[in-house]
């Protein structure tokens, strides 16, 4: 293969996971077993220093059928109104009319934030569920994967050009960075909400790759996508949000000069060596110790006789329990919010999905798969860690200074 980034083909392996199957893949009980499985490695440009997958599972394999909704965590949701809002009132608060698309915009629930401050609203989301569900809301979604044939059928420009978890999975993507610089209007803003692989390193967190997320950027290699197809960074924030993001602002090419903060942050990777081949190589040293450390946990709970329930089914925790091996011998159940996961099974251990309404006897163990909403699970589980519930993460992401 060559670079997604740059099309180099200098790129070096460096983190073997092994085969894994589609991690939002949940099965009927009587499908299980029969998932196929795909290489999971990442591996990193020589040359312009992105870290990405070397296989690709078809976007439409991926995403037609996708039952994650952002709108069901509160943490989110929030997340999404402090971000509509600052960049209402930095860039378009004194605008009588101004236009948002979000690409990959779920079941809407970033749009909604726009919408209440007086945005016109469109939405592009490839998976029937959640657009349906944003189109029924009164959330406009136009169900289409987004690129740059798709770009230039939605009409006028936009101020805002929104894409939340969403940039680092094209597998259109020089499509995709095409239709954005000519859907963008000429003093528009990019915003691109991008897990942060500074961040993923440093926490170890490993179960944020998967299939799904073709790419893993730190701001060089982003910068240097984005000015391929005439755009360029201007400004960038960091935000703990799912254990540590980016929240970048890119215009088109030469109509801003960078701020501080993005230079500071550029010159923070650097310092590290954030993007260098023995930076991931350390890397993938430290994910086999993790492994042996969770597994040690979790045999001992069998050992003692306690019940363990996976708490929430995040894409990433069928990474992590796929890469440890862990099966419903270790955890009994995954404990689920989404009522569309009522029934299903994890792809590949095979664990069974329970609806936490019908929970009716808390485990002695909560092994927390959704650690990047620390936080809020702590606040709303306090009654059960008051009587005794212990409630283990088995990835705790850095405090930033």
């Amino acid at each position: 293969m060559i670079c997604r980034v740059c099309d180099s083909s200098r790129l070096v392996p460096v983190v073997d996971l092994g085969l894994h199957p589609w991690a939002n893949n949940f099965l009927r009980p009587e499908e299980a077993g029969h998932e196929p499985r795909y290489p999971l490695h990442v591996v990193y440009c020589e040359n312009c220093g992105t870290s990405q997958l070397d296989y690709t599972v078809p976007k439409e394999t991926m995403f037609a059928n996708h039952t994650y909704l952002s709108g069901v965590t509160q943490t989110l949701s929030d997340h999404f109104r402090s971000v509509a809002e600052a960049v209402d009132r930095r860039f378009f608060a004194s605008r009588a009319q101004k236009r948002v698309l979000d690409i990959g915009s779920n079941d809407g629930t970033q749009l909604r934030h726009f919408q209440a401050l007086g945005y016109e609203v469109l939405g592009v989301e490839a998976a029937q569920l959640p657009a349906e569900l944003a189109n029924s809301a009164g959330i406009p979604t136009v169900r289409a994967f987004f690129n740059e044939t798709v770009a230039r059928t939605l009409g006028q420009p936009f101020q805002v050009i929104n894409a939340a978890g969403v940039f680092f999975h094209m597998e259109e993507l020089h499509s995709a960075a095409d239709g954005i610089r000519c859907c963008l209007a000429e003093d528009g803003v990019f915003v691109i909400q991008c897990l942060y692989m500074k961040s993923i390193v440093e926490n170890d967190a490993f179960d944020q790759i998967y299939h799904e997320h073709l790419l893993y950027y730190n701001l060089s290699p982003l910068d240097r996508l984005l000015r391929r197809h005439g755009l360029a960074l201007f400004d960038v924030e960091f935000s703990p949000i799912h254990g540590g993001s980016l929240i970048c602002y890119a215009t088109h090419a030469g109509r801003e000069d960078e701020s501080a903060r993005l230079q500071a942050l550029r010159a923070d990777e650097d310092r590290v060596g954030a993007n260098t081949l023995a930076w991931y190589q350390a890397f993938a040293q430290r994910i086999a110790l993790r492994k042996d450390a969770n597994l040690a946990f979790l045999r001992d709970c069998r050992a003692a006789g306690k019940t363990v329930f996976g708490l929430g089914a995040p894409v990433k925790g069928n990474t992590l329990l796929n890469y440890f091996g862990v099966g419903p011998d270790l955890i009994s159940c995954l404990v689920e919010r989404n009522p569309h996961r009522r029934g299903l099974v994890a792809p590949g251990s095979h664990i069974p999905l329970r609806i936490e309404d019908e929970i009716t006897a808390p485990p002695d163990v909560y092994y927390v798969l959704a650690w990047n909403f620390k936080r809020e699970i702590l606040v709303r589980y306090r009654d059960l860690v008051a009587r005794g519930v212990e409630f283990f993460f088995p990835v705790n992401p850095r405090e930033r200074p």
